[in-house]
Parts: C-alpha cells; sequence; structure tokens
C-alpha cells in the first residue's frame, strides 16, 4: 500500500490502484476516510445567468403570460416589435423546473395511501375471509358465480353459495344467514375481502353496521391481501374431479356440495397440521391431536431406536393465524386458549 501512496502522489490515486492491481476501495479503507467529493462542475459558458434565469421566471409568471405555455411564450415575444429572444423553449423548461412551476395542469386522480389490512384470529369466527370465483358455463362466455365464506383460523367454509349472476343482494344473503347459523354475537367478527362490486357495495356495508360486523378490505392491486380464500379456490380448481367446464348450473352445485362436504370434513390441511377444518373449527382437535400421540408413543415404546433424535410428537396447531402479520399483539397464545367459547353449532353448512 506503501507503493500505491507514493505512486498516486504522481500520477493519481486511481491510476497508481490501476497500474499496481490494487482496489481503490481497499486503499481507502486502510486510509481511513472515503474519497474526497469531485469539485462542483463549473458552469457551462452557454448557460444563463442568475439575472437571466431571474428574468425568463419574471416574463414566464407576467400577466400576460402567466397562463401560456413556454413555446407559446418564446413565439409571442418573437413576434413582438422588436422582437425579443430570451432563451429556448427547452431551457425556458429547464429555468421553470428548477423553480417548481411545471406540472400538470389538468385535475388528475390521485390515490390515496391504503392502509395494510392486519388481521389476527386465535379462534374459529373472529375472522372471516370471503370471496367470488368464475367457473365455466357449458357455453362459451357463459360462467357460474361461487361465493364462498371461509374462517382463516380452521379453514373451514362456513358458507357458500352457487348462482349465474353476482351481485350484492347475493353475498347479503349469505353473509346474514351464515352469521346467524354461526352464532355470531355483535362485534366479535371481521370479516375480510377484496374490492370488488359486491364487497363494497353500500348494501353488504349496511348488514355489517347492523350487525356490528368489522369490514376489511386488500389494498387495490395487492394480490396477496387474501391468500386464505385466493388458497382454497386453488384446492378446488385443482382437483383431479374438476371439470374444465360444467354442463349445467344443477351439475355445478352438484359438484360445489362435493367438494365442500370433502374439504370441510376430510381434507387434511397442511396449514392446521393436518386435521380437518371441521375438526378445528368444532373443537375437536384436541381430541385427536392426543390420538396421534398415543400412536405415536405407542410405536416409540416398540421400536424407541428407530426414533433417533427425540420422541416423536404431532405437528401443533397453530396458537393464531394472520393476514399481515400485526406489528402489535401477542401470537403466543396457549394450546388451551385455541377454542372459543362459543356453543359449536353442529347444523349442516352447505347449502
Amino acid at each position: 500500500m506503501m507503493a500505491v501512496d507514493e505512486l498516486a502522489r504522481v500520477v493519481g490515486v486511481a491510476a497508481a490502484c490501476d497500474a499496481l492491481g490494487v482496489p481503490r476501495a481497499s486503499l481507502y479503507r486502510r486510509r481511513g476516510a472515503v474519497p474526497t467529493c469531485s469539485p462542483p462542475r463549473p458552469s457551462p459558458p452557454r448557460a444563463l445567468s442568475p439575472e437571466e434565469r431571474q428574468a425568463v421566471l419574471d416574463v414566464a409568471n407576467s400577466e400576460r403570460f402567466v397562463d401560456a405555455a413556454p413555446a407559446e411564450i418564446v413565439a409571442t415575444l418573437m413576434d413582438d416589435e422588436p422582437p425579443v429572444y430570451i432563451c429556448s423553449v427547452r431551457t425556458m423548461y429547464r429555468t421553470l423546473a428548477r423553480a417548481g412551476e411545471v406540472r400538470e395542469r389538468r385535475d388528475q386522480l390521485r390515490h390515496p395511501p391504503y392502509e395494510k389490512p392486519e388481521l389476527l384470529a386465535t379462534a374459529p369466527n373472529q375472522v372471516w375471509s370471503w370471496d367470488i370465483t368464475k367457473l365455466l358455463g357449458p357455453e362459451k362466455w357463459e360462467y357460474f358465480y361461487l361465493y364462498v365464506l371461509l374462517d382463516i383460523f380452521s379453514r373451514y367454509v362456513v358458507g357458500w353459495l352457487l348462482a349465474e349472476h353476482e351481485n350484492a343482494s347475493l353475498a347479503k344473503r349469505l353473509i346474514g344467514e351464515t352469521c346467524e347459523r354461526e352464532g355470531i354475537e355483535e362485534g366479535t367478527l371481521t370479516i375480510h375481502g377484496d374490492r370488488g362490486a359486491p364487497q363494497t357495495s353500500k348494501t353488504l356495508a349496511q348488514l355489517m353496521a347492523d350487525l356490528v360486523i368489522t369490514k376489511s378490505h386488500s389494498r387495490p392491486r395487492v394480490s396477496d391481501d387474501n391468500p386464505y380464500s385466493e388458497s382454497q379456490f386453488k384446492t378446488l380448481k385443482y382437483r383431479p374431479d374438476f371439470p374444465k367446464r360444467f354442463e349445467s348450473f344443477d351439475a355445478a352445485r352438484r359438484h360445489m356440495r362435493m367438494f365442500f362436504d370433502w374439504y370441510n370434513g376430510q381434507h387434511r390441511h397442511s396449514g392446521i397440521a393436518f386435521l380437518t377444518p371441521a375438526d378445528v373449527h368444532f373443537g375437536r382437535a384436541p381430541e385427536v391431536l392426543a390420538a396421534r400421540q398415543r400412536a405415536l408413543d405407542t410405536a416409540f415404546a416398540a421400536h424407541p431406536e428407530r426414533f433417533v433424535r427425540r420422541k416423536p410428537a404431532p405437528a401443533e396447531l397453530p396458537p393464531a393465524v394472520w393476514i399481515n402479520q400485526p406489528a402489535q399483539g401477542s401470537c403466543g397464545e396457549s394450546q388451551d386458549n385455541l377454542q372459543s367459547d362459543r356453543p359449536v353449532c353442529r347444523k349442516e353448512v352447505l347449502q
């Protein structure tokens, strides 16, 4: 490095480092200082002086030209008698921009900042997610609309509806009937959806206000603010028996009925320790996990040498789930607090 310092005094740091194959960053780190800033760029000889720039601003802001574009100002001044040329159109734009006087004159829509939804659920019937998806009908451009209400903690489909069109009245009916069936108390439920027309309608907003339900919406153009509903739709459409098109509305309804029977009562969901949504929603999870533990204990007692690291244990049910994990609040609920105290409703949920 001493050789670099000596050579740098003669040819400069960059040339010395290139000649000796030493990175300049290493040299500066050894010196313990960052390179000094380059001197300010001198003003080009053709640039306007401060006085000339102020004259341009005075002309552009004068009563005569206050509403005129720079090109119009330059042309008008050259048409005067005697003709006057103060600067080019581009120079006038640069001068106005430096003074902060160039902007779009039209009133344009400016999107306000949307707050990120942060929802936390530690038991069933605290947060529901809902969405609508299209199903292909028998003919081209013919669709059926599937409305699905999903509990994000248990992944249980608490309500669904199949219709030939999409509107807020159907959504209102579905949510109202499902809340009544689930025995939802005022002020205990949040329903999250995207920003489609039914989700943001006044009809649905009034229903939620009457039922004292907190409503939540995804941010515009944010694809992962409603992950539970999107994941559930993927499970539906990636099933081997899901048809490319449904032959009729009745055929689609039969398929949905069979699917949700399977999804709620038989599907072992990876997000809830491979329990079924019904087990979690109706409080049977501790019994199922205890039975799994007994099976593992029996296997361990018979062949302990096969479990090298530790005694086997089943996967645990997550104590909390969220949409965009909240910054505040504890997610460390104990296993005893997982289940809600509300009465278990064993009514059939499928429509």
